[in-house]
């Protein structure tokens, strides 16, 4: 069996949380040390459950409390050497270098990492494995490669980034520089882009869609949820969102 589930996923801060026989790994950390341990709790795991933490880059979105937990609970961080040399204050004694593109192994968990156009060092998302089950993650990817797309075809679970809907970002409140940033190559993935790499991969096993990084200010989940059905071409019941605040509570894979 396989289970996943999230602390919070959006611009606030991101965490989630992919399990595998005894092993539960926290991908990316980007709330408070108190903060992420009463969300850890609220799902019924403290951090000394943990046997990691795996970041995917040095964005405080997603970085900025690993080191405080990763410290408390000494647990040991897997990241890129870019991510390491973007990291201000890292934990040096329990860091561990991956490369992006190298399987790895923690526990129960096999991991195969593969990287992603963003405006960071050395970004890299991840499929997830326990021999049978795949859950494949994307978030902060401004563009969709022919790599990417091989790395999430036939996957049971897609946790997929549907960031913003492109005309609510032109005509909202965010400076141009930043709208810029975010609809550029290396920044984040609309809605439609989102939309078109789901629909192009093998969706054959797929049991599982979570629709994650949700903007609160330039989307809806109803827009990213009009936007992922038009792809599937239907409106399954295991399509939900990860929310900010709420997270996602746990979903299994059997």
């Amino acid at each position: 069996m396989m289970r996943f589930a999230y602390l919070g996923s959006g611009s606030k801060g991101n965490a989630a949380l992919i399990s595998a026989g005894n092993t539960t790994i926290l991908l990316d950390c980007g709330l408070g040390l108190r903060e992420a341990e009463q969300r850890l709790e609220r799902l019924g795991l403290s951090p000394a459950d943990l046997a990691a933490i795996v970041v995917t880059h040095e964005h405080a979105d997603h970085i900025s409390g690993v080191g405080p937990l990763a410290l408390r609970y000494q647990l040991p961080v897997w990241l890129t050497a870019g991510s390491l040399a973007g990291w201000k204050d890292p934990p040096r004694q329990l860091v561990k270098r991956m490369n992006p593109h190298d399987p790895f192994e923690i526990g129960d968990l096999q991991i195969r990492p593969y990287p992603v156009p963003h405006d960071a060092r050395e970004p890299c998302q991840h499929v997830f494995s326990d021999g049978v089950f795949r859950v494949g993650v994307l978030t902060d990817a401004g563009s969709v490669t022919n790599h990417m797309r091989r790395a999430l075809s036939g996957c049971d679970a897609l946790l997929l980034e549907f960031n913003h809907d492109v005309e609510m970002l032109r005509q909202g409140p965010y400076p141009a520089p930043l709208k810029r940033r975010v609809l550029g190559d290396r920044g984040h993935l609309s809605n439609a882009q989102a939309a078109e790499l789901l629909g192009s991969l093998d969706r054959s096993r797929l049991k599982h869609l979570v629709l994650t990084h949700i903007s609160e200010t330039n989307n809806t989940p109803e827009h990213a949820l009009r936007a992922a059905a038009g792809a599937l071409q239907c409106e399954p019941d295991w399509m939900v969102c990860a929310h900010q605040r709420d997270g996602l509570a746990w979903r299994e894979l059997r």
